[in-house]
């Protein structure tokens, strides 16, 4: 158990960051299957709709420091070849 008063209250930081962090990866999940059910049903139109969503979701993620710039590059790219492919 942390001893210091600096350490009691990195202890109770990182909790809370990680609680925010986790609801943000979350959110990002959801946005991904949104795309994955989409493409499951072979909807194009609403493929693209709901890969134009998570776009801006996976970046936000990237700029809060969730996730990896090349990890969102990857899973963007992956998507988007998925997405082009159902025409």
């Amino acid at each position: 158990m942390a001893n210091t008063p600096q350490a009691k209250k990195r202890i109770r930081r990182n909790n809370a960051r990680a609680e925010v962090n986790g609801a943000r990866v979350s959110r990002i999940r959801t946005f991904l299957k949104k795309v994955e059910l989409a493409l499951t049903s072979g909807d194009k139109s609403a493929a693209a709709a709901a890969l134009a969503a998570a776009q801006p979701e996976l970046m936000r993620g990237v700029s809060k420091g969730v996730l990896h710039k090349n990890t969102a590059s990857r899973k963007f790219a992956r998507l988007t070849k998925r997405v082009s492919a159902l025409g």
